[in-house]
């Protein structure tokens, strides 16, 4: 798994991203009191569910390899030119 160039900073994006996206599918269980972690596994498995994204082996499923994923799904979805991709 090779680092993107800023991916803290497209992960942070992505859940930003992820959260209006889940809440807008009817997704009701987001708290200001909602860990990151919560959250990031939450947007993963919402965004496989709608094939948004491939699926990680069952064996390699852990919070590192989601938050490289979701990091990949937003990089993906920003314009060539954004910011974050330079």
């Amino acid at each position: 798994m090779k680092k993107l160039k800023n991916e803290s900073a497209l992960l942070k994006k992505a859940i930003i991203v992820g959260e209006k996206y889940a809440l807008n599918r009817g997704y009701k269980g987001f708290t200001a009191t909602n860990a990151a972690k919560e959250k990031i596994e939450v947007i993963y498995r919402l965004l496989v569910q709608d094939k948004l994204v491939h699926p990680l082996p069952e064996s390699e499923e852990n919070l590192l390899n989601m938050k490289h994923k979701l990091a990949l799904w937003i990089a993906k979805q920003l314009p060539s030119d954004h910011e974050l991709l330079k």
